[in-house]
């Protein structure tokens, strides 16, 4: 049975650019997708799809239960959408805009006052509800743009890069905030260039570039792709590197990744922490002084680059393809 959000086989295009390409999503109710991959990757043009906001030239959706390209109306009273910029009326203050957007969903006037005013709590926006937005902070203007989709209690949320331009604290209270909501059974598609946050709150991440779905699966499932542990040692003096590198390769699953600028040697390895003490004692014994050596597991960075051969970072507006030129 289809998930909460459902898609098959959606195609869009601008002009030469196939924005999405085949795109197919599933997303189980009360779960969190993240729809991973960097600018002009796709992410935005599927959002839009799945709203209604955008047509596709071909394939099929259904969110809510509701098919998206036959009743785009319905979906649209069962979803609630957070995007990239916060959608809010800068000269209303944080209580009128919450409750003109209750009343637009054609709340009674007493409904759609209680509804702000328990949302203004929720998201720490009280003392600031009978301010202006426009004299809001970034972080602020952001949860007042959630808050307003939330006024109806969707069933399904889309949020498109909602932490973008955040500084780590702000990013760091709407995480809490997205996990309260999922705890409480919304079903969300998120859409990030931050790996960390679809590492912090997604079940399950698509990893999409150039309008494909190249990868998908759990953020474990995903990493365990790039080959599982390394074992990554700096080495004190720069002529030890070569036989650093001699020493870990006896232990390597795989080629090792050399850096003599930096004096670093990192290897693919199985074994863990006993394998760790085993390398210890061999660059001991051959006369290697090391500065560091440490375990570790591969990062979504690391995925997203062995996956596409480029990073995820945004590659700015002068290289964003149309799907930002169209939102």
């Amino acid at each position: 049975m289809p998930g909460a959000i459902y898609a098959e086989g959606l195609v869009k295009t601008f002009g030469a650019v196939r924005a999405l390409d085949g795109v197919d999503l599933d997303v189980p109710e009360g779960t969190v997708l993240g729809l991973l991959g960097p600018n002009g990757a796709g992410k935005t043009t599927a959002v839009r799809v799945l709203t209604t906001l955008l047509r596709p030239d071909s394939g099929s959706a259904v969110v809510a239960g509701i098919d998206v390209l036959k009743h785009p109306n319905e979906v649209r009273r069962s979803i609630g959408l957070s995007g990239q910029f916060a959608a809010v009326d800068e000269y209303l203050t944080g209580r009128e805009n919450l409750r003109m957007v209750g009343q637009l969903y054609q709340m009674t006037g007493r409904d759609a006052k209680a509804r702000a005013a328990e949302l203004l709590e929720r998201f720490h926006l009280t003392e600031a509800a009978d301010r202006p937005a426009k004299t809001y902070s970034g972080g602020m203007r952001r949860r007042l743009d959630l808050a307003a989709a939330l006024v109806v209690s969707p069933p399904v949320m889309f949020m498109d890069e909602p932490t973008t331009g955040l500084d780590p604290r702000n990013r760091q209270q709407l995480w809490s905030i997205i996990q309260e909501l999922v705890a409480g059974g919304t079903t969300l598609l998120l859409t990030t260039q931050y790996l960390e946050e679809a590492d912090q709150l997604a079940h399950d991440i698509c990893v999409i570039d150039h309008g494909k779905v190249i990868a998908r699966g759990t953020s474990d499932q995903l990493k365990a792709r790039t080959g599982g542990e390394r074992v990554e040692v700096v080495v004190h003096d720069r002529e030890h590197v070569p036989t650093a590198g001699e020493v870990l390769s006896g232990f390597a699953k795989g080629e090792p990744s050399v850096d003599n600028h930096t004096r670093r040697i990192t290897v693919p390895v199985t074994g863990g922490a006993k394998l760790l003490a085993e390398v210890i004692r061999e660059l001991d014994a051959r006369g290697v002084e090391i500065d560091d050596i440490g375990l570790r597991r591969p990062t979504l960075d690391d995925v997203f680059i062995s996956l596409t051969g480029h990073a995820a970072e945004s590659h700015g507006e002068e290289n964003a393809q149309p799907e930002e030129a169209a939102t």
